[in-house]
């Protein structure tokens, strides 16, 4: 497996027509219009590919600069992250996508990197818990009012009238559902209490509604997962140097 760093203005044809493909074969209400007009909103794409090249996953994402509090901040927003089911056994685009980000923020000025990710699956809402110690909302903590305000501005900002702050949850007027083999949530998962929680949280879920969650992208918010998956060493292709691993 490989993966490659691309701005989304540079992606090749083919990439964007197999980002459609993988995209329309996992989610019910894909359209390539929806599609593309969400990926002119962002400006990077992270790719997975096995060694035949062959896209076995993206995340697009959309990183920048705002003003909050009198503060400065830097902000990636992740948008439609896809790993087709073969390649769920690897954790590289997660590995890649830390050391993106860590190679990104270096061209941005705030003082503090936040994540702002929406979920409307129980598998995006775990990366929280599996990487990062601190982040909102979660089941065993109040998420506090500051970083509420951050939430409900950036989410406010993001997506405008199709934000519910009241539910914390984005409802797009045409949603993604993932397809029946991929939707719902297994009975026996819900006795996970970050699962449980996310399901009590978005009960849309299964009609497309996106949860909002927010953590702060710091080595010292690491799980040992996350610390791991930090210092992994990783090579992306076009876009960002052999991190060097970091004992």
């Amino acid at each position: 497996m490989q993966t490659e760093l691309v701005k989304t203005t540079d992606l090749s044809a083919a990439d964007r027509s197999s980002m459609y493909a993988l995209l329309e074969s996992h989610f019910d209400g894909a359209t390539s219009q929806i599609f593309e007009t969400d990926l002119a909103l962002k400006n990077w794409v992270l790719l997975l590919k096995d060694d035949s090249l062959a896209l076995k996953g993206f995340s697009t994402m959309l990183m920048y600069d705002v003003a909050f509090a009198d503060r400065l901040l830097t902000v990636v927003f992740s948008g439609d992250t896809i790993v087709d089911p073969s390649a769920w056994s690897s954790s590289l685009l997660s590995q890649a996508w830390v050391a993106a980000v860590n190679q990104l923020r270096t061209h941005y000025k705030g003082e503090k990197l936040y994540w702002l990710l929406i979920s409307s699956g129980f598998r995006t809402y775990r990366f929280l818990p599996t990487f990062w110690r601190t982040f909102y909302p979660r089941h065993n903590r109040p998420t506090p009012p500051e970083m509420q305000r951050l939430m409900q501005f950036l989410s406010q900002r993001q997506f405008g009238e199709w934000y519910d702050a009241a539910a914390g949850v984005v409802k797009f007027p045409a949603p993604q559902r993932l397809k029946g083999h991929l939707e719902g949530i297994p009975t026996e998962r819900l006795r996970n209490p970050h699962i449980r929680f996310f399901a009590q949280q978005n009960p849309g879920y299964d009609r497309g509604d996106e949860l909002v969650c927010l953590t702060e992208i710091a080595a010292e918010n690491l799980t040992k997962a996350g610390r791991r998956m930090w210092f992994q060493e990783v090579a992306i292709v076009n876009g960002v140097a052999n991190r060097e691993k970091v004992k």
